[in-house]
């Protein structure tokens, strides 16, 4: 097979006009011509850092959406499923992964559970990491959210680390805010990467201590425009990940979008391809093609760098997406769950008066961080209620693994007028959240979940509006763009009642992730990310 146009050459940073000759999967030829092909050829891009499970879709169903936009790979960490279902789920994503031509880069879940302040459906230790990263299917440790673990020099964190350099593959980091003396240490540990940056002070100080920096644009974190700038001046410490991407936004793109928004503010095409191709293939060990003789045929066709519309995708010299056409097979997976827990009731999530002063919650839009504000309780009847009116919400998390009393909490930025929000997509343990404006509504749609065992829902009065997730209550096996569809309604529900958020449901999913600052709710209580300790929810 002969493919000709204009090659975009990464290595060598030069285009020129060509034809690329392709036998059994393997690039075995690139000659300079004439031809008056008006196409560019460019490398098949790659995720740096991803997980699958927040598309909410099977591997197989996340390589069919993401071909359309010309990724062939995708560095995978399967924490989300591990805290739910351990060696077992991430098995599952292997073994799914395997059903597709798309070059899935599956790590070895560091923090499972992410936090012992919070319940998960499993455990995965030390002696279990080492027997995961033997393994060829397993590229990295991925992404070390217990910093102070590292930092201190838990025992745990360092058998887990050293189980890495043994096998002599890279640490993904996950330390938000870490600078000075911390930040040296936690790099010096053999942390690599770090995805959690939001400034490009504290991006550069990262680079500084040897770190890669993965600038993340997915669903509800947005960096790019704070840290593309990084690309240009740092060249070969970037890389590009949606780190989570819920069906709606894959639907419409994924690196390819990250690209283009790059080329539009100026920056150089050569340094942002490679941030999506070969550097993230230097730094994991990935095989990857790279557009150049005896490579894998991992090639991508596109109309023009400026419009960056992907016309064709190969991945080992095979087509796998022409012209709006998807010619990866649909298949079939098994199901997998853990849920077991008793319905809830109005009762369970009143919060009786214990002062005139409450802590809360303030979400933001695009942010994964939160600010812990100090408001004057709204009081009725003995009880604290929501204050529609000032947009404090009521957050309620329910452990889905055992039976236990439900943590409730209050929140604010997610300005719904009525009705509620729950979901069983709660980093990183996967229990059930919910945000609402009423105990009954709030309790219909957990309610909802549970008989669904796992989804996302909206209730007003008496209408539910669902999606049920069948593989661990996060996933499911329908067609990534049914999917889609299904989830714009249930988003745009939930703007109809009044939310203002991009993605209101996926800004709900990391109200309970503990370990990005400053407040988070568990199914234990109020933490506070800072200090890494439980509060109250009334000022004492």
């Amino acid at each position: 097979m002969v493919i000709s146009g204009n090659i975009v050459d990464v290595i060598n940073k030069r285009i020129f006009k060509g034809q690329i000759r392709i036998e059994n999967g393997i690039i075995v030829d690139i000659t300079e011509n004439d031809n008056t092909e008006d196409v560019y050829i460019i490398p098949g891009l790659i995720d740096s850092h991803v997980h699958i499970e927040s598309s909410m879709l099977t591997p197989v169903e996340f390589s069919r959406l993401a071909i359309r936009h010309g990724t062939t790979g995708a560095v995978s960490d399967p924490h989300e499923i591990a805290n739910v279902l351990g060696a077992e789920g991430i098995e599952f994503m292997i073994s799914n992964g395997k059903q597709t031509p798309f070059r899935f880069y599956f790590g070895a879940p560091s923090c499972v559970p992410a936090t012992t302040f919070e319940t998960s459906g499993s455990k995965i230790g030390a002696e279990e990491i080492d027997k995961l990263l033997a393994s060829d299917n397993i590229y990295y440790l991925s992404e070390m959210m217990n910093f102070p673990g590292v930092i201190f020099g838990d025992t745990e964190v360092q058998a887990k680390i050293r189980a890495a350099k043994h096998h002599n593959k890279p640490v993904d980091g996950h330390a938000p805010g870490v600078s000075g003396e911390d930040l040296i240490k936690y790099a010096s540990a053999g942390i690599t990467t770090d995805h959690e940056c939001t400034g490009m002070e504290e991006a550069e100080e990262k680079i500084k201590c040897g770190m890669k920096i993965q600038i993340r644009e997915g669903s509800a974190a947005k960096n790019f425009n704070s840290l593309y700038g990084l690309i240009d001046k740092y060249p070969d410490h970037v890389m590009l990940c949606t780190d989570d991407s819920h069906p709606d936004d894959l639907v419409n793109g994924h690196i390819n979008s990250i690209i283009k928004t790059g080329i539009d503010k100026g920056v150089d095409l050569f340094n942002i391809l490679r941030a999506a191709t070969l550097n993230p293939a230097r730094h994991y060990n990935l095989d990857n093609g790279l557009l150049q003789k005896n490579d894998p045929a991992d090639i991508v066709i596109i109309d023009d760098p400026e419009r960056f519309n992907v016309l064709k995708t190969f991945i080992n010299g095979d087509l796998v997406f022409d012209n709006g056409n998807v010619l990866i097979e649909q298949a079939e997976s098994i199901d997998l769950n853990n849920f077991s827990c008793n319905y809830i009731k109005n009762t369970e999530i009143e919060v009786r008066t214990e002062g005139e002063k409450i802590n809360i919650i303030k979400a933001f839009d695009g942010e994964l961080y939160t600010v812990k504000e100090t408001v004057s309780a709204n009081e009725k009847d003995g009880f604290i209620v929501p204050d529609t009116e000032s947009d404090i919400l009521k957050i309620v998390v329910k452990n889905r693994y055992v039976q236990s009393q439900s943590s409730v909490a209050f929140i604010k930025g997610f300005n719904l007028n009525k009705g509620a929000i729950a979901g069983s997509i709660a980093h990183d343990s996967h229990n059930i959240i919910a945000v609402g404006t009423n105990d009954k509504d709030i309790c219909s749609a957990i309610n909802k979940i549970i008989d669904n065992k796992g989804g996302i829902a909206v209730c007003t009065g008496n209408d539910i509006f669902d999606l049920q997730l069948n593989i661990g209550g996060i996933m499911t096996d329908e067609d990534g763009i049914s999917v889609a569809e299904k989830y714009k309604l249930i988003n745009n529900k939930a703007r109809e009642m009044g939310s203002e958020l991009h993605a209101p449901f996926m800004t709900l999913s990391f109200m309970a992730l503990l370990v990005i600052p400053e407040i988070k709710l568990g199914d234990k209580g109020l933490f506070d990310g800072k200090d890494f300790r439980f509060i109250s929810l009334f000022v004492e």
